[in-house]
């Protein structure tokens, strides 16, 4: 998948709208937006410079993959996974990455090795320039990469639904100094892949989401944000 927006939903083709999703996804993985937030439709257009019906067509799409809950009578916030919920999505993200890591031992040619080698190289540069934003973006879309090279559709949408789950569920749950999974296990995972040992591949795969798990705090949600426009705060999306 091409850099940028990797959450969202390819039935997304107005950009107005998938910046909204961009911005709140990325406020809540930076841990500017709590689960919980309230995301009143008028603020949001204030922010963004857009028409409500824009902002309404984020939120159902936010929703869809399970960033957001529309409440009847209360509107949207983010949403809040329990504990059980949490545990679910890293296990069945298991299932299904080890699955298409197993795909990709078999099929992988020279060209998919390079474009996981080179994806990595951008992970190194920003954790070296301390490029938060990049290196947020750059570690989920490592995973994406890995079905998209499978050419596996119907397995690579599950993943994308999932990564954004466990993209809050982290927010929620992590503790504040933990750092994201980075380039050094995604490149002991492509060694594997490009050697084609399947069991060490999906082992590593296995291992690594289990890493992340472990650094959550299953028992610990934090508290939401009070202010929505500081944390969307920056420069407005055209009106549409």
């Amino acid at each position: 998948m091409d850099d940028g927006m990797p959450w969202l939903s390819d039935a997304v083709s107005n950009e107005t709208v998938a910046l909204i999703c961009d911005r709140v996804w990325l406020a809540v993985v930076q841990r500017s937006l709590r689960p919980g937030t309230r995301l009143k439709e008028e603020d949001l257009a204030e922010v963004f410079g857009v028409s409500r019906a824009r902002v309404r067509q984020a939120l159902s799409l936010l929703e869809k993959d399970g960033l957001v809950s529309l409440v009847p009578n209360r509107g949207a916030c983010i949403a809040e996974p329990s504990v059980a919920e949490a545990r679910d999505a890293f296990y069945t993200r298991g299932f299904i990455e080890k699955r298409l890591v197993e795909r990709l031992c078999a099929s992988a040619t020279s060209d998919d090795i390079a474009a996981l080698r080179a994806h990595i190289a951008k992970e190194r540069a920003a954790h070296a320039r301390q490029d938060s934003e990049a290196i947020i973006r750059l570690s989920g879309e490592f995973h994406m990469l890995i079905a998209r090279l499978t050419d596996a559709q119907f397995l690579g949408e599950i993943l994308r639904t999932l990564t954004m789950r466990t993209s809050l569920i982290t927010a929620m749950y992590q503790n504040e100094s933990t750092q994201t999974c980075g380039p050094d296990e995604h490149e002991a995972i492509v060694d594997a892949i490009e050697q084609r040992d399947t069991a060490r591949a999906a082992g590593m795969m296995e291992h690594h989401l289990h890493h992340l798990e472990a650094a959550l705090q299953l028992n610990d949600a934090k508290s939401p944000a009070a202010d929505l426009r500081a944390a969307l705060g920056g420069g407005n999306a055209p009106t549409q």
